[in-house]
């Protein structure tokens, strides 16, 4: 068994660190990146990636790499350490920025909150808000991320798909003029041709992303990518079999959501529950 080695050695920065110790414990092991894929039933070019720093996996692969090299808990502690790291995370989301703006298809399940591609700017600004934005930054932000709503206007605008829980629409504004231009919008949207949407009711049950917002983008190469999101931590996922899995339990949720015309009479339901101001 390779000795454990203390998380501060070697290269400070903690995706080096992370692409360091793959290189090294593959290199002890003699194993080549086809016989590592074979032995682990993945891609062996997801490792040659991983290696040269071009992604980092999942935590799944991080932990089969741990049991296949009888490091314990190393790679996925040095995983979660690169994964974490702000410079890392907003590298990761301008790639992803760049392939969403090629997308010719994109496909979305929302778990806690509506997509950017469809928020209003008051809906934005306090989901920014939220996120520990503020002042001049949280205008920037707020402005790039109403910009991004272009993506889906005109002739050539890509197919778009979201799946929305419950949950996105029961969570409302403090604002209720706000709110109600927020809904206004998803019922709007929902009658574009290039726009499709559904509700995944509380009653559908467990299911495979309970807890995973998740955006697909089909690009014009003919890949399929997926970024995977929660508050604190996003990531860009390009191996194949990982997309798959997701995609997998991304049409299991499809099939549990309403149909886009139970949908759209879902949210006006939802804006007749919404309180109205009272006249000045």
């Amino acid at each position: 068994m390779p000795p454990r080695r203390a998380v501060t050695g070697r290269s400070q920065e903690p995706r080096q660190r992370f692409v360091e110790e793959l290189r090294l414990l593959r290199a002890q092991k003699g194993d080549s990146l086809r016989q590592l894929g074979e032995a682990l039933g993945w891609d062996w070019s997801l490792f040659g990636k991983m290696e040269g720093g071009q992604t980092l996996g999942g935590p799944e692969v991080a932990q089969a790499l741990d049991q296949y090299y009888g490091t314990k808990d190393l790679l996925l502690t040095l995983w979660e350490l690169a994964a974490g790291d702000p410079k890392q995370f907003r590298e990761r989301y301008r790639r992803y920025m760049t392939l969403e703006a090629e997308a010719v298809s994109l496909w979305h399940f929302g778990v806690s909150t509506v997509h950017g591609l469809m928020q209003t700017e008051e809906y934005a600004h306090a989901v920014l808000a939220v996120g520990g934005a503020n002042g001049d930054e949280l205008t920037r932000q707020v402005q790039a991320r109403i910009g991004r709503r272009e993506l889906l206007v005109g002739e050539d605008a890509p197919p778009f798909r979201t799946i929305l829980s419950e949950a996105v629409l029961r969570t409302s504004l403090a604002d209720t003029e706000q709110w109600r231009k927020q809904l206004e919008g998803l019922a709007e949207a929902a009658e574009r041709p290039n726009l499709t949407l559904h509700v995944l009711p509380y009653d559908s049950g467990p299911h495979g992303l309970v807890s995973t917002d998740v955006m697909f983008l089909r690009l014009p190469d003919g890949r399929t990518v997926a970024y995977t999101e929660n508050a604190h931590h996003g990531e860009l996922i390009e191996e194949i079999a990982s997309v798959e899995r997701l995609q997998r339990a991304y049409d299991a949720v499809r099939d549990l959501a309403l149909s886009p015309a139970e949908s759209r009479k879902f949210v006006m339901r939802m804006l007749e529950e919404v309180p109205c101001e009272p006249s000045t």
